[in-house]
């Protein structure tokens, strides 16, 4: 039979088994799965020669750690579809992704502001003595839809590589200048140049390459000006205006 001791111990575990614990100092493990019905108390500490925490237990299936904030979640975690270690808005896994990084290392930023737009068609007889807003009015990519009605806007503050090529038909020789600008809110990029060739030039290239830093809600856009001469010029629609966020 029993002794006192043996029924003094089975009791007292009893009484402790809707809250279970193993003490550091004794060690133990479980073999089941445990659940932690209120949370584990912060902060945790994983020791050991090289400590590991392994999520998952290689299934075909996603596996993610989610950041719940107070006015918005975050994630990352593998998209086992994809074989893409992924971070992005929400809790939701393969949503809103702001960065990838496929099987061979190669990283992705879907939502990083970058675009290139062109015109549609060719801006005919800029007039002169005035300054003309380029039109670009055909996107071919715009990653964060922040390019619209000619002007590029800055969704965050930073550094961003803004490019004009300008592609000029009819270059009229009598006029003083033309005059490129790259016009943003916190400064004005011109460009000049003197079309006195001793003729008219039938054809014009213009590339302008600007590092500008611009706040959030910035914007930035392209104009040009003919100072006199014949409104003859054209802006062929092969322009392009690009940019994208350095830092």
């Amino acid at each position: 039979g029993a002794s006192v001791n043996d029924v003094v111990e089975m009791v007292a575990f009893d009484v402790f088994s809707v809250n279970d614990s193993v003490s550091a100092k004794d060690g133990g493990s479980f073999a089941g799965t445990v659940g932690f019905g209120a949370g584990i108390a912060s902060p945790v500490t994983i020791n050991g020669a090289t400590p590991t925490l392994t999520i998952g237990d290689a299934g075909a299936e996603d596996a993610k750690i989610v950041f719940d904030g107070n006015a918005q979640d975050f994630h990352i975690g593998l998209d086992d579809s994809a074989d893409s270690l992924t971070i992005g808005k929400g809790s939701a896994l393969g949503t809103t992704t702001s960065m990838a990084i496929d099987a061979n290392g190669i990283i992705t930023k879907p939502l990083q502001p970058a675009f290139m737009v062109q015109p549609t068609s060719a801006q005919s007889n800029i007039a002169t003595a005035s300054l003309i807003t380029i039109v670009f009015n055909n996107e071919r990519f715009d990653n964060n839809a922040d390019f619209a009605s000619n002007t590029f806007t800055a969704p965050v503050t930073g550094k961003y590589q803004l490019n004009i090529t300008l592609y000029l038909v009819n270059i009229d020789s009598a006029s003083d200048f033309y005059q490129i600008r790259l016009v943003t809110s916190n400064r004005i990029y011109p460009i000049v140049f003197d079309p006195d060739f001793g003729q008219d030039a039938t054809y014009w290239n213009l590339i302008m390459p600007i590092l500008t830093d611009m706040d959030a809600s910035d914007t930035a856009y392209f104009d040009i000006k003919q100072q006199s001469g014949a409104a003859q010029t054209d802006i062929d629609n092969s322009s392009t205006f690009s940019g994208y966020l350095v830092c």
